[in-house]
Formats: structure tokens, sequence, C-alpha cells
């Protein structure tokens, strides 16, 4: 007897049995697939059901056809799995199973098996078969989890139907006495599986199948459904599958392919063939599909947890147990009209939503604060209820707000639940714009929304910090809410910040404050990695823009919430140090004391002092390397956790050499060579009277990969490429070529260089977006020098696979370039980058 189970696309060059073509000489089912496909209306439901029964109606002909002639009863052919469900993808495989009685010749049942998958393979189609007896199946399935779940969706498409009904009848009597076992089993692989491929909700490049939140999961709730322990809630999980499944036909359509990864060269395409303005409508319209499916993925464990605790305790041990998970109907008082019941925050007995509008707000909060999920049906009373709070809100309904986003990391599951039953866009409507809304930088982890909101869970653990945390809290959920808008989000996010904390019945002056911190919370991360903080200009433009220093103590805390929030690059005690050394300088000047602590433009330290006079008297370049190390912040370790030990974060290379043409690329090109990443730069010229002048350079770098190379092998090739012996230019190109065939092309934006006006009074900012990539800075450094213009300071800032840099640059009289000089160096490097 045959018994396998196989996933294949067929051998290679498979050909049917007998050399029989697989379809009618009119063309039959090749000819009415292709026409189907080809239907400009060849997406959705219907379509797919009716690719279904188009493929029912062929295989059933070649069961009938085939059967009948080999003589052969006792047979059906079963469809399992998504065909089962009769929805059938463009590129979708076929998942068939053909059952028999046990009674046929094995040989003439192989060669009917042949008969059936041949044909399939000869059309290019993928094909999961097996060949069981209703007994074999029922074992295959009790042994395999995957094989249980396909049975549940079996359907009958010829042959014997009593064979198919005994399966069907069998898997479900099966799925339902296993389920306490099997579905923790189905959980795990849900959460494995969540864990390889992400989650669908902020993926730039989401499986539409495998990440949490896809058709996987979907499919996963409908089988804790036949369990009959729980039920999803059905609010939209439909309609988000159907709109998965629309994508994913599409995908299949545009691609030629059976992929289900939306990758970011096809989202154009597929948004078009769904009828979407573009990608970005397209994606965000998945992530809230995913949202929707996650959601209830959520809800839906949490209650089989609850039900498997109370089946595995015996009912007079129940009754006998106290605490937290005591037994069903125990309940505690969590707030005023909340309890905790059954490990879930719930609405008292005695609670009235009607007539309490605040109740929302305060049973999140005692929810978050006590690490506790909300109950999904209390969500729905307050819903239902739909009493809205006044305009401006009451102090209670304030606080309950700031008290739900200070809970931490349990703030997350709480405001997903509010987001997902509606209340969130109730309580605040600007929100509907940021929601789901994608970010296309890399740098960012999440969407827009989820953004906030773990901006306010960072922020949470910096609240010690602050003279005002609401202030700070309330400003970390809104700092990006201005990217629903067009223009510049912190100028629009100013506005709506004005508008929302007036809703919220913040006063007049603290409107002011949180309005400030949404429309400069970029101030101090682009300041103190961008600009010369020896400047004066500098540090005064920040002071005039903060205005005062508790102002200054909320902004300093909402930059790094922020950057903690957003990903592993915006954030390192490298940069922590530079806006922390950003705000002690504010924090004098907005004070009235002197900057007596700064070292003044142009006056070197006294290593580099020393460096400069054995670069004189060597006559060549002279470096030093030194290592270090800064204290992870606050919000690292938090307060009661132990701090770990110091992280480097970078090395500081100081470079001296006499001054000469092209120092700047020789030594960017040296140090792009040896795979050292430049994280920041400052150029100082020392020329006292009567000895030559000597350009000293300081370098914040770190290793790419593997240890630091030895000083003496970047001073030898510094020297070579100096005298022209090294020719940086050729080797940077090779390695470029190089790592273009390892590496899939990106299609990025085209760099932009443009002048900082105002951003210093001695000297002209130039400022260079581009894709970071080896060599960037050598060939800026070789446009700078191209142009005849002295790099006084450069300030370098990567982000991701973005590079962001400043260069304080001066003509040969020393001085600022003039307006229109200063754009045409700009519009040379430029072009030189391109």
């Amino acid at each position: 007897m045959t018994d396998s189970v196989e996933d294949t696309a067929g051998p290679a060059g498979a050909q049917s049995p007998g050399n029989e073509p697989a379809t009618a000489p009119d063309g039959g089912y090749p000819a009415a697939r292709l026409r189907l496909l080809q239907d400009e209306t060849s997406i959705g439901p219907d379509h797919r059901a009716a690719l279904a029964r188009l493929t029912d109606d062929w295989l059933a002909g070649l069961l009938a056809r085939h059967g009948t002639a080999a003589g052969l009863s006792g047979t059906a052919l079963v469809a399992v799995g998504g065909y089962g469900r009769g929805e059938l993808s463009p590129r979708s495989d076929l998942d068939l199973l053909l059952l028999h009685d046990g009674r046929a010749d094995s040989g003439a049942l192989a060669a009917l098996a042949d008969r059936l998958w041949y044909p399939v393979w000869d059309l290019g189609l993928a094909l999961d078969h097996s060949v069981r007896t209703p007994a074999q199946a029922r074992k295959a399935a009790r042994e395999d989890l995957k094989v249980q779940l396909g049975l549940l969706d079996a359907r009958h498409l010829a042959g014997d139907p009593d064979l198919t009904a005994a399966v069907r009848t069998a898997a479900y009597a099966d799925w339902r006495e296993s389920a306490p076992k099997r579905l923790p089993e189905l959980h795990d692989l849900c959460q494995e599986r969540a864990e390889r491929q992400g989650e669908l909700q902020y993926l730039l490049e989401p499986d539409l199948k495998e990440a949490r939140g896809g058709l996987r999961d979907a499919t996963a709730l409908r089988a804790v459904a036949a369990s009959w322990l729980a039920d999803a809630p059905r609010g939209g999980l439909e309609a988000a599958r159907t709109r998965l499944l629309d994508a994913r036909d599409a995908l299949h359509l545009t691609t030629g392919r059976a992929t289900d990864r939306l990758s970011l060269q096809d989202q154009d395409q597929v948004a078009t063939a769904l009828g979407m303005l573009d990608a970005d409508a397209l994606l965000r319209q998945t992530y809230e599909s995913a949202r929707t499916i996650s959601y209830a993925a959520d809800v839906t464990w949490r209650e089989v947890g609850r039900v498997l605790r109370a089946r595995s305790l015996k009912p007079t041990l129940r009754g006998l147990l106290h605490g937290r998970t005591a037994g069903k109907g125990e309940r505690s008082p969590l707030a005023e009209g909340v309890v905790e019941l059954d490990g879930e925050a719930v609405l008292a007995r005695t609670a009235r939503p009607e007539r309490d509008p605040v109740l929302v707000l305060r049973a999140a909060a005692a929810a978050a604060q006590a690490g506790l999920p909300l109950a999904t049906h209390s969500i729905r009373r307050c819903a239902t209820a739909n009493r809205p709070l006044p305009v401006p809100w009451p102090a209670e309904a304030r606080e309950q707000l700031v008290t739900l986003l200070g809970a931490g990391t349990h703030t997350v599951p709480v405001w997903e639940a509010l987001e997902a039953e509606g209340i969130i866009p109730r309580l605040l409507p600007d929100w509907e714009r940021v929601r789901c809304r994608p970010q296309r930088n890399p740098v960012h982890t999440w969407t827009v929304d989820r953004h906030l909101v773990e901006t306010a869970v960072r922020a949470a653990a910096l609240t010690r910090r602050v003279h005002r945390p609401d202030l700070l809290l309330i400003a970390a959920l809104l700092h990006d809410i201005g990217k629903g808008w067009p223009g510049d989000h912190s100028v629009a996010g100013e506005t709506i910040a004005r508008d929302v904390a007036a809703r919220l019945g913040f006063g007049a002056r603290d409107t002011t404050v949180i309005a400030t911190l949404v429309r400069h919370h970029l101030l101090l991360i682009e300041t103190a990695t961008r600009r010369d903080l020896d400047d004066p200009a500098t540090v005064g433009a920040v002071a005039e823009a903060v205005g005062s220093t508790r102002t200054l103590e909320l902004l300093h805390a909402l930059t790094e919430a922020d950057a903690l929030a957003t990903g592993p690059a915006a954030w390192s005690a490298w940069r922590g140090g530079l806006v922390a050394d950003l705000v002690k300088r504010v924090a004098a000047r907005l004070a009235g004391e002197p900057d007596t602590e700064q070292r003044g433009a142009g006056e070197p330290t006294a290593e580099q002092e020393r460096l400069a006079i054995e670069a004189r008297r060597t006559g060549g370049p002279v470096l030093a390397l030194h290592t270090r190390a800064e204290a992870p912040t606050e919000a690292d370790t938090g307060p009661e956790t132990p701090a770990p030990a110091q992280e480097p974060v970078g090395v500081e290379l100081l470079i001296a050499v006499a001054d000469q043409p092209g120092v700047l690329p020789a030594a960017a090109g040296v140090l792009a060579l040896h795979r050292l990443t430049v994280r920041a730069a400052d150029l100082l010229l020392l020329d006292p009277i009567d000895e030559g002048p000597v350009l000293v350079l300081s370098w914040r770098v770190a290793a790419e990969y593997g240890s630091l190379p030895q000083a003496d092998r970047l001073r030898a090739d510094l020297l070579r490429a100096l005298d022209g012996t090294l020719d940086i230019p050729a080797r940077l190109a090779e390695r470029e070529r190089a790592y273009a065939r390892r590496s899939r092309a990106v299609l990025a934006p085209p760099p932009r260089v443009t002048v900082a006006t105002g951003s210093s009074d001695t000297a002209t900012v130039i400022e260079v977006r581009a894709q970071d990539a080896h060599g960037l800075l050598h060939r800026i450094g070789r446009a700078l020098e191209a142009a005849g213009v002295a790099v006084r300071s450069a300030h370098i800032s990567t982000l991701g696979a973005n590079a962001v840099d400043a260069f304080y640059v001066t003509g040969p009289d020393g001085a600022p370039l003039a307006d229109a000089a200063a754009h045409e160096v700009a519009a040379a490097v430029e072009r030189a980058l391109q």
C-alpha cells in the first residue's frame, strides 16, 4: 500500500505515465485557468473560489477517468489545507489526499496516484500529496500536528463521499478530544514562527503567510474555534484575512511566482493591482489586517490558557486555593469600578460605564499598573456605552492617561487592546492619521503609532530625572503626531500638540511646553551629532529655541526616549555623551554662566599640542589611539538594576601632520581601507609664529568587525597615501565592486548636499545626506579639496544605512563663504557623490 506525503513540484521533466497529455486537445483546464488568471477582476474571494471550482472539476474528471479505467472502487480524492477551504491563489500549491478503503491492489493504486499527480506536475503546479486509508490518515494526524490541522479543512472532490465523511468526522472528534494537549503545542509553533519571521504589522518586507499576524495565525484561530474550547473575537477578523489573501493574489500575479514575501520592489505593482494609491497605502492596510489578527490571537490564546488552567485543577482543590489566580469568581479590587478576575482586569459588577466616562481610562491604567491584560468584554462595555469625555478633559481623566503611559512595558498590550476596540481614536481623534502608518527609514523598528507608544514606555524609565513627568509622557506620546500631515512633521506636530494638550485639559503654560517639546524633539540629537559644539552660535541657537532650563531637562529626556524607541542604530553611549555635553553647555548659557569649561575655537588640547610638536620634529604624520568607554544610561539599567560594566564606544584617533593638500581625503580613505567607521571628526590647524602649520585631526572611529589595526600600519598607509604611492580611489573602487557582487542591490535615494544657512558665525556649514558606503567621507573630502575650501571641522552621523554629515568650511581667507560660493560648493560635492 502506498502511504506517502510529499511537498514538491514534481520530478524534473516529469511526464504523465504513458506519455499521455495532461489535458484535452482543446486546451481544457490549462486554457480555462489561464483565462481566469488574466481576467481583470482576478483578485478576491470570488476569484479564489472560481479557481478552486475549476480545479475541482478537472481533478474529479481525472479520478473518474483513470479510476474507472483501472476498475478501482473504494477511493476518494480529498482537498485539504487552503485548497480544502476553497481558497486557491494563483500560485498556491494543491494539497491533495487520495483515500482508499484498503482493498485495492497496491500496484493499481500506485498507478492511479501517478495518473493524478503527474498531470499536476506537467502544468508546473506545486503539489502536497498523500495516499492513505482513513485509519492511516487518522494515525498520521495523531502523530503530526500539521497533518491534523490540514484534515480539519478536508473537502470532498470526487469518488466515494463516505470515505471523506469518515475522515472528517474522525478528524474533528480526535481534535476536540486531544485539544488540551495539542493546543499548547500549536501555540508553541505559532510563537516559534513569530520569533523567526517577526511581526507582520511592523516589517517593511513582510511575509504575508508566516509572520505573526499573517495567514498562518488566522488558520490557527480556526483550529482553536474547532476545538470548542475558545473562540476568537470575530470583529473584523474575516475581513482582515480576506485583505491578506487579496494581497497575496496580487503578489502572485505581479511576480509570476509562488511567493508570500511582499518585497519592496514589488509593493508598487501590488498596490496598483489592488487599486490602491501607492505602496504606503498597501502597507498600511496590510499592517491594519495583521494587527487585527494579532490582537485576536492574543485574546484567543489567553482564553485558551485560562480554560486549560481551570480544567487542570480538580474541583475540590480549586475550592481550597486562594491568591491572585484563585478559583473562578474571586475578585480583587484594582481601582474604582475595576477588579481582577481570572488573571484579567475587568469591570466590577457595580461599574456603570454609561455614567462614568473616565472608567475606560481608569480600567486601562489599573490594568497596566498591575501588569494585567484588560478584558475584551470590559473594553466593549465601555465602547458600547459611548459616553464621551467632556472637552477639556477633567483632571482625573488626564491623570489616568498619564498613569497608563507611565506603566512602562505593561502599557503596550493595554494600549493595543484599546486601539483594537476603537477606543483610542475616540479619545484622541488625531491618532487615526498615524495609526499603522509605515516608516520607510530602516532605522525605525516600529510603525509611527507604535513608535509613539514605545517612546512613552522609554520615557517612563526617565521620569525620575525630570520635574514634570506628566509633560514628558504626553510629549513622548505626541512627538511624531505630525507625521500624518504634509510638510515638516515637527512643525505640523507642534500645532496638533497644542490642540491635543488643550483637549486634555492642560493649562496654557503647560500646553506651550508640550508644543515646544514636540517642535524641537530632534533639536538636541541633530545639533549634537552634526554641529560644532565649540561654536558659540550652536549653543546660542539651542538655548534660544528651548527657552528655559526646565524645558531643556524635559527635552533631554524626550530625546533619549525617542532614540531608544527608534531602534538600535539611533542611540548609543557615544551619542548620549554628545547630547549630554550639549545639554550641559546650553544649561550654562540659559543660567547666564560664562562658557569657562568650553575649549575655545582653535585652541588645542595638551595632547594635540604634543602631537603637533612631534609632527614638526619628524616631518611625518604622528598617530595616537585611545579607547573610550562610557557607563550605560539610567534608561539602560533602571533605578533597581545593577549597572553593567562600561562598554567601549569607539576609539579616539589623533593624527597630526604637516599641513598640505589632500590630508582629509587621504586620512578618511586610509580609515575606510582598514574598515574603520568614522563616528565623528574634528580638524584643527595650528600655525604658530616661525613654525610650519600642522593639521591636527581628531577622529572617533570603530572597527566594522574584528580588531582595530595597529597605529603603525595606519601611519604607513597614510604616508603612502600622501606621497601618492597608495591609490586610495582605485582600492576603494575595487572593494566597492566586490561588495556589489556579493550584495543584493538596494535602490537608495540620491545624495543631497545643502548649505545650513545661519548655523555658524565663523564658518559655512555644508550638510551631506547620503547612503552610507565605504569611502564616502573620502569622496566628500576630495570634492571639498577640489572646491578650494578649508575644512575647519566635520561632524559625522550614521543612522543605519544613512549618513548625515556636516562640514564647517571657510574660504582661503579663513572667513565664511559668500552665499553664492557656498551653494556652488554644495552642488560640486553633490555631483561628486552621484
